[in-house]
């Protein structure tokens, strides 16, 4: 069996914050401005409102199967998972997504052009350990690289936890917590660079 690294999606994988951009120009006709390139949420980064009732009905609702069939690759990530794959590792992307959102996430990879045929949905919220732990503990991978530091919490030691920094406005990535990260990364591309010539 080949070995396995885990990866998340949104912001490992995917460029998230350019997903929610058309999802909210689909929402209210409108693309938004960029406010802060820096920033590491969304809301944060583009010029948009906080909403509520039926706004916010009516941009959830753009979150459907087409958006999370649609996200576009981070500049990179394609070829550092080939290198990944070439070197000899199964790629299994383990993501916070609703289950019912699974197939369309696998469906997007596969568009991108990701070397990957597995997506495990995992539920988006945890109680002091991430809620990606049960599913990495039953993977067992020999890495698991996230861009949020809330879901390397307690998962198992022994597997390698590879944080990607990314935008610093605003990040959860900071803290007494980094020393749940192995490992810091600028992008996956900087992952997959250091992690085969260690």
């Amino acid at each position: 069996m080949k070995p396995i690294i885990a990866l998340d999606a949104d912001g490992v994988l995917l460029d998230y914050h350019h997903a929610y951009r058309r999802a909210w120009a689909k929402a209210f006709g409108e693309l938004p401005a960029i406010r802060d390139s820096q920033a590491y949420w969304p809301i944060d980064r583009w010029a948009v409102r906080r909403l509520e009732g039926d706004e916010l009905a009516t941009f959830r609702a753009c979150f459907d199967h087409d958006y999370w069939s649609t996200i576009p690759a981070i500049a990179g990530a394609v070829d550092a998972c080939h290198a990944l794959t070439a070197a000899g590792y199964e790629l299994v992307c383990v993501s916070a997504i609703e289950a019912g959102f699974q197939e369309a996430r696998l469906q997007n990879l596969r568009c991108c052009g990701f070397p990957i045929e597995r997506v495990i949905a995992t539920a988006n919220a945890g109680a002091g350990s991430s809620p990606k732990a049960d599913a990495l503990q039953k993977l067992q991978p020999a890495a698991f690289v996230d861009d949020f530091l809330p879901y390397l919490w307690g998962i198992p030691k022994h597997i390698h936890a590879a944080l990607i920094l990314r935008e610093p406005n605003g990040s959860p990535n900071t803290g007494d917590d980094l020393a749940w990260a192995h490992s810091t990364h600028a992008d996956l591309a900087s992952f997959a660079t250091w992690w085969l010539t260690r």
